[in-house]
């Protein structure tokens, strides 16, 4: 029977996921040099329309219509079985459209992360297309692999409570690949960008934050202890990576930064993600605290010395994070917080730490290798790079004809 309550808090949920795809355009709004600003929040922004009708007609049946293949299949295509009535086999209190609707927003958000890997420097054109073959193509499938009904790595054990593999690590290696094919930004040793507006990074950060908890806690589908827990380890989790960034700057450069801590909250709610239903909170810190380790060494150590553009670090915080929040999840996963879950190594299964590896080693490979495919096919079609002069004017003017910002004399 569908519970008001349940429905309530996963509307609700779902809303404050959207939040998050605007949340992230100012988030990495601000790190773009100011000609590329609307250029980064009309991508979010085109993301949030053009994955909302993909999600309605084919996304939703790809990713979650019963079925043991290579996805969902088309059983529900346009909604077609999907009504107002629960659908036991993923949420038995709250209407199936709810259900539909809250998983849109993680649809919707996966491909948007990316974007940081290649801001500043692709067509817009091309970037649709590109965007809305790597939802079908990969986000879908890798979906339905972990999430779905007859999903083999659902199937196989893996443990993935709000995205960590879905969603972070799907992400992060498809921006490792985009940045490696696209190249480097024009002129990047002798102009280094930084970010050009820093109250919108921070400001991005808080709402993306706030969002995180509908991200999070909503995923245990109703108002509950789960999604209590959920909700406490989220803020915990992020609060210690954000205070282990900021401790890791001081100490190597002498001073902390706004730019630290919030990339440090972000990494933490990355690294919770997977585990949020999962864990309790002491080790909810453990995984905040070493995020940022992980994260900082490969956004300022790692990436430098090999040379590759990753414009916003979308790699270094949302894949490297996304990895270690999902082989924390096999290390501290309890039955403890949540039954229907399982022991990780560290309550005496070692069995689920080799099944969470086994699942970013598959997320990886696969999602590296039609990363590749879809990439090179957009690019042999329409060309994914803008030529040096749009770069080098801005993406605001050259492919949107606008300003971000317009000094009156």
């Amino acid at each position: 029977m569908i519970n008001s309550g349940d429905t309530a808090w996963v509307l609700i949920s779902s809303a404050l996921v959207m939040l998050m795809t605007p949340a992230l355009a100012f988030f990495y709004g601000g790190m773009v040099r100011r000609k590329n600003m609307l250029s980064v929040l009309m991508q979010c922004f085109i993301i949030l329309c053009v994955l909302s009708i993909q999600w309605v007609l084919i996304g939703y049946s790809l990713s979650f219509a019963p079925n043991k293949g290579f996805w969902g299949g088309f059983a529900w295509f346009g909604l077609n079985n999907v009504g107002l009535e629960p659908y036991a086999d993923y949420a038995a209190t709250i209407p199936h459209q709810a259900f539909m609707i809250f998983q849109a927003m993680f649809a919707i958000i996966t491909p948007a992360l990316i974007i940081g890997a290649f801001a500043e420097r692709m067509k817009f054109s091309s970037f649709l297309i590109f965007t809305l073959l790597w939802a079908t193509f990969v986000y879908d499938p890798l979906c339905h692999w972990v999430w779905g009904l007859g999903g083999w790595l659902r199937n196989l054990g893996a443990l993935d409570f709000a995205g960590g593999t879905v969603v972070h690590i799907n992400a992060g290696i498809a921006a490792l690949v985009t940045a490696l094919i696209i190249g480097r930004r024009k002129n990047l040793e002798r102009n280094v960008p930084t970010p050009h507006n820093m109250p919108f990074v921070v400001l991005g950060t808080g709402l993306l934050w706030f969002g995180w908890f509908g991200f999070n806690a909503g995923s245990a589908l109703a108002a509950n202890g789960l999604a209590v827990n959920a909700f406490v380890v989220t803020n915990t989790a992020a609060a210690s990576a954000g205070l282990s960034w900021a401790l890791i700057e001081w100490l190597r450069n002498g001073k902390p930064t706004i730019f630290g801590v919030a990339s440090g909250a972000v990494a933490g709610l990355v690294a919770i993600t997977p585990a949020a239903g999962f864990v309790s909170v002491i080790p909810a810190i453990i995984i905040g605290l070493l995020v940022s380790v992980f994260c900082f060494t490969a956004v300022s150590i790692i990436k430098p010395r090999l040379g590759y553009d990753d414009s916003l670090d979308a790699f270094g915080v949302h894949c490297v994070g996304g990895i270690w929040g999902a082989l924390a999840t096999g290390l501290f996963a309890s039955k403890a917080v949540n039954p229907l879950g399982a022991n990780g190594l560290f309550f005496g299964n070692p069995r689920q730490f080799v099944i969470q590896l086994a699942t970013v080693a598959v997320t990886i490979v696969y999602t590296f290798i039609m990363t590749v495919i879809l990439y090179k096919l957009v690019n042999a079609i329409m060309g994914m790079r803008v030529d040096e002069k749009e770069e080098l004017i801005g993406l605001d003017l050259t492919q949107h004809h606008e300003r971000a910002y317009t000094l009156l004399e």
